[in-house]
């Protein structure tokens, strides 16, 4: 059975939700992803993301506002918004 404590991962990076926002990523590290789900559609009762902003930001905490947004995108579905989250945040965190 899983912990109650225990934190979602998707390919190896830490998944937290807050409402609408879906931060991707660790504030340990330099870079972050958040994901806002902008629009939904209902599939057999379910509210399921259509619409999604995608958006690599930097985590140093003297950077205020706007300046933070290294790139950011909007994508059909949250699995291409989170596909391509992935990759940012992998080449940000290897320095490319």
């Amino acid at each position: 059975m899983a912990d109650e404590n225990s934190v979602l991962t998707y390919k190896g990076h830490p998944l937290m939700r807050k409402e609408n926002l879906i931060y991707y990523g660790s504030m340990a590290d330099s870079h972050i992803v958040m994901l806002q789900i902008l629009e939904t559609k209902k599939v057999n009762d379910t509210d399921i993301a259509s619409k999604v902003s995608v958006q690599l930001q930097l985590t140093n905490p003297n950077v205020k506002g706007r300046s933070r947004i290294v790139k950011k995108g909007e994508k059909d579905g949250l699995y291409t918004a989170l596909d391509l989250g992935c990759v940012w945040l992998e080449r940000a965190l290897a320095g490319k």
